[in-house]
């Protein structure tokens, strides 16, 4: 019994120290996130008709995506 009750505490333990061991998670994607929506990621995959770095290509490409696929009211008729 009290070889059974010494495990047991060793477990806990044991298990109670385990989460001592996390690492620090940081953010290491590399994405540069200070700038504006509007600048781009400088990659070549855009929408047509959307040019980075234009402000007002960049709203109006929200705009139309927000009347065409987001807009619930012109999904159901």
């Amino acid at each position: 019994m009290k070889r059974g009750l010494t495990l047991m505490t060793t477990l806990a333990a044991m298990a109670a120290l385990s989460a001592c061991g996390d690492k620090p998670q940081a953010l290491q994607s590399g994405v540069k996130v200070d700038s504006q929506a509007f600048q781009g990621t400088g990659m070549p995959f855009a929408v047509q008709g959307w040019k980075q770095g234009d402000k007002a290509s960049w709203e109006q490409q929200v705009k139309n995506r927000t009347q065409q696929t987001q807009n619930e009211y012109n999904k159901v008729k």
